[in-house]
């Protein structure tokens, strides 16, 4: 008797780790880390992960710097993240320190006493401050403090950029 032949129409393991980050990836951009662990949950070998992982990058579908960069802008410009923050949303996301250090070089101090201010100012004028400057001052400057810490950003900078900002607002409220 002979020996059934493999079936040839079965995709190999391989074939199908490489559909499962293809089908990942086309959701939206992912580090290399998350690929593995979502390939590891999935019971694939480390060698076969490894080597899709690996064609995967050397194509550039995976590019830990690149991703880095692209969740940078994306979550500085729409939710205005600090570069604390950012930086562990990156770590957690499995991106290296050299990278995350490289990619959060560009964005210095004023940059980010900016954004901060900016934000402080967009949520400014939706708030209403009576004549009462002391008890609506204090609740306003917890709140915002409160959303900038929520932002990562360090408590004396929020408080400064709170004051400051507070003050220029009621300052033009009155002209």
């Amino acid at each position: 008797m002979s020996s059934p032949l493999p079936s040839t129409s079965e995709p190999s393991r391989e074939e199908q780790a490489r559909a499962l980050c293809l089908r990942l990836l086309t959701a939206r951009s992912r580090t290399r880390a998350e690929l593995s662990g979502q390939l590891a949950r999935r019971g694939y070998p480390d060698d076969v992960s490894a080597r899709v992982l690996d064609r995967l990058a050397s194509v550039g579908l995976v590019d830990d710097t690149d991703f880095a960069r692209q969740w940078v802008h994306s979550r500085r410009t729409n939710t205005g993240k600090s570069k604390r923050a950012l930086a562990a949303e990156l770590h957690t996301k499995g991106v290296d320190n050299d990278v995350i250090t490289a990619v959060l070089a560009g964005i210095d101090t004023g940059a980010e006493r900016d954004r901060a201010e900016q934000l402080v100012r967009a949520r400014l004028r939706r708030e209403t401050l009576g004549d009462d400057d002391t008890s609506d001052d204090t609740k306003v400057s917890r709140r915002l403090v409160g959303m900038l810490a929520r932002r990562g950003y360090n408590q004396n900078l929020a408080c400064e950029v709170v004051f400051a900002e507070l003050a220029a607002e009621r300052e033009r409220r009155r002209v």
